[in-house]
């Protein structure tokens, strides 16, 4: 155990140094690691109770989930039917059902047939015991209805947290900010940290918005002040409000011709002719086909464009658009203008979401957590540090040499990792301490055991860590499973800890066995020991 060939000695004392040399750039400004090269500019990220920030919780709307299920069922339905040439009357959408009425009963039938092929199997887990997205049965009198079960809103809602969190996660990485946490808590909420952003308002304006944008035509068969008056409204028709103020209703037919989900690309800028503030759009292939279709088809005809349910702009088609390209215009200021480009490029959210719980940690009370955590730091190695060196003299001073290049390691670890550094990770560290002293502790005690037991100091030594391998490899194991499983289950500073400890667990066996190792061989060569001083 205490023979180390040169090439493999070298390994040890080069690799311990490269990693420790990761933990340098955190001790520089980082003004001045941005000029280093890209691989050294790795480094520790301070989490939002160390440097302050925003803590936003957001809940998705499961009621507009609901409604919007419905809405796709209806519009199924609908397609379904025309497609199979069956005449129907009165689809109408309940809170938890959509219903049609067949026009003739000989098609019934044909019709109940047609509409059971809506209905999949859930997947996951609910789809091995049956369940189906929707449910069809015949009402009776050529009354069919579709009914939307809860086990398919409940899968529908998990579908949109999934969605939700990589849209949210898009928009704020446009306002440039470092290392937010985003992540699903519970079954409809998205948590939302945001390292260092002290005023939240203009991310609670971004991730409040839905930006469901859609082109649609504008239905000219009735005045607005009617259809808002008298309620006299086409049933393929609704009544949209625009933008600013004041408002101003449109009546605009709910068939979407474009979507938002074909733009590829959205950019601020300015009008050439105005000067005003616009948002240059441009769609995907498939956008392009659609829209050159409806604008060729609709020419002198003005089309809407409607975001989150309000008609920012309604102009008049003079001609055919056929380049996949445009500009929005709507009285926008600039930073209206570039937070608008902003959530087109991000992706509309599938539902909307909305802020029930919000947070702000000063970096006034960051700082004061880093210092808390040193003092609980210095205090704890400084304590660990004078028990070692008391109670075994000089293997105490090699056990610190190795327990102070273990904590180097793991802040190398941590910034090639670019990990995210809180305050249960400062405790993790600090426990981490103690696990790797305690390593030292079970190979000492063994030494001084085989010492009792009549060996001489070098074969002491060498059976000493080779019999406290099992023992510690066992319990270092036993830890990293829990770091592992609380790491998988946790959430946000719960992880943190699992990370700094899990880590901690690898460097500690490392340096227990090989770097401890590895310095009491050195010494057994130098001095050849006829007693150990321990």
């Amino acid at each position: 155990m205490l023979y180390f060939t040169r090439l493999r000695a070298l390994a040890i004392i080069l690799g311990t140094l490269l990693v420790c040399l990761c933990a340098v750039p955190n001790f520089f400004p980082e003004a001045t690691v941005k000029g280093w090269p890209a691989w050294a500019q790795r480094r520790l990220v301070l989490g939002l109770d160390l440097q302050g920030g925003s803590y936003l919780l957001l809940a998705v709307d499961s009621g507009y989930v609901k409604k919007d299920k419905l809405d796709q069922v209806r519009d199924d339905v609908r397609r379904t039917l025309r497609e199979a040439k069956i005449g129907y009357q009165g689809l109408v959408s309940k809170p938890d059902s959509v219903e049609v009425r067949i026009s003739r009963d000989t098609d019934a039938q044909a019709a109940l047939t047609k509409l059971r092929e809506l209905s999949q199997p859930l997947g996951g887990l609910l789809g091995s015991s049956g369940q189906r997205s929707l449910e069809v049965s015949d009402a009776g009198g050529g009354l069919i209805r579709l009914t939307v079960p809860q086990a398919a809103i409940t899968e529908r809602i998990r579908q949109t947290i999934e969605q939700s969190i990589q849209i949210v996660e898009r928009r704020v990485n446009q306002l440039g900010t470092v290392e937010p946490v985003i992540q699903r808590q519970g079954t409809d909420r998205i948590l939302v940290q945001v390292p260092g952003l002290q005023d939240p308002t203009r991310l609670k304006e971004l991730l409040g918005k839905t930006a469901k944008m859609e082109f649609r035509m504008v239905d000219t068969t009735v005045p607005p002040d009617q259809a808002l008056q008298q309620g006299q409204v086409p049933p393929d028709s609704e009544v949209l409000m625009s933008s600013t103020s004041p408002k101003m209703p449109h009546v605009v037919k709910k068939q979407v011709l474009v979507s938002g989900g074909d733009l590829i690309d959205a950019q601020p800028g300015f009008d050439p002719r105005s000067g005003e503030p616009i948002v240059s759009f441009k769609f995907n292939s498939a956008g392009s086909r659609k829209f050159a279709q409806a604008t060729s088809e609709n020419v002198g005809q003005p089309f809407a464009i409607v975001l989150d349910n309000e008609v920012i702009s309604a102009p008049v088609i003079r001609e055919p658009i056929t380049g996949g390209s445009g500009q929005i215009s709507g009285s926008f200021t600039v930073q209206q203008a570039n937070d608008l480009a902003i959530l087109l490029r991000a992706g509309a959210l599938p539902a909307p979401l909305t802020v029930i719980e919000e947070r702000t940690v000063g970096p006034g009370l960051g700082q004061d957590s880093i210092e808390k955590g040193e003092l609980a730091a210095y205090v704890g190695s400084i304590l660990v540090i004078v028990f070692m060196l008391v109670t075994y003299r000089l293997f105490g001073v090699f056990a610190n040499i190795a327990v102070a290049l273990n904590v180097a390691m793991i802040f190398g670890l941590l910034s090639l990792l670019n990990a995210t550094l809180t305050l249960p990770g400062i405790a993790g560290i600090v426990l981490t301490v103690g696990i790797a002293v305690d390593s030292n502790v079970l190979i000492y005690e063994r030494i001084r055991e085989e010492l009792r037991g009549g060996r001489n100091a070098i074969s002491a030594i060498d059976a000493g860590f080779k019999r406290a391998l099992s023992t510690i490899l066992d319990s270092n194991i036993t830890t990293f499973i829990a770091a592992a499983v609380l790491f998988y289950i946790g959430t946000g500073p719960v992880r943190g800890f699992a990370v700094t400890l899990g880590i901690g667990i690898l460097t500690t066996v490392f340096t227990a066995f090989e770097l401890t190792r590895l310095i009491v061989a050195g010494w057994v060569r130098w001095r050849r020991p006829q007693s150990v001083p321990i």
